[in-house]
């Protein structure tokens, strides 16, 4: 996987400042996202990581997305290059260990840009952790490996080469069945991650 640690996000304290200028306490952002206050402390701390469902909730309650949590100042340039190897690696992940989903950014974090991209690494075996829906629409293609898509409740069985689109209003979520790594090239307007 390109980037590695040097590039790793740390989310915690993005999430901490969202929700102070918010002027939430820890327990209503808790109550809000559907996790522990204990638990949201944890991310806050960079102690814990949250899946991909729960970080999606953790932002939808503080009325914004990963990708505003991370949004750089507009450089002015006109075309943006994020080399391979060093594109920021966002980890979503209920274990340390680097198990689970990481997603590789492919757009700069700029406010006002109307499209997310990302590679979504997915370790043998884990997966979305949960089912997800927003507004938009999503296109993805996947590059390696397998995964079930769940949309709607139903599931779709895809492979290399296998492409998908469908409205972020329905409930989505994924899992790697196989024993080794999937990578989706993932595509979503208005970014949500």
């Amino acid at each position: 996987m390109a980037g590695g640690d040097s590039a790793a996000v740390k989310i915690g304290i993005r999430l901490r400042h969202a929700r102070l200028t918010k002027g939430m306490r820890l327990r209503e952002l808790a109550d809000r996202a559907g996790c522990s206050e204990s638990f949201l402390s944890k991310v806050e701390n960079d102690r814990q990581l949250p899946s991909l469902a729960t970080l999606h909730r953790i932002v939808a309650a503080l009325e914004t997305n990963v990708s505003a949590l991370f949004a750089d100042a507009d450089d002015g340039q006109p075309v943006s290059v994020l080399r391979s190897g060093n594109r920021p690696m966002i980890r979503t992940d209920p274990e340390w260990q680097g198990k689970g989903v990481v997603l590789e950014r492919l757009l700069p974090n700029r406010k006002g840009v109307l499209l997310q991209a990302n590679i979504h690494h997915v370790a043998p075996h884990s997966s979305s952790h949960g089912l997800i829906e927003h507004e938009g629409e999503e296109l993805g293609f996947v590059l390696d490996g397998r995964i079930e898509l769940s949309v709607n409740n139903v599931v779709y069985r895809l492979g290399a080469g296998d492409s998908f689109f469908f409205a972020s209003h329905l409930l989505h979520g994924y899992r790697n069945p196989e024993d080794r790594p999937a990578q989706i090239l993932w595509v979503n307007t208005p970014p949500s991650f």
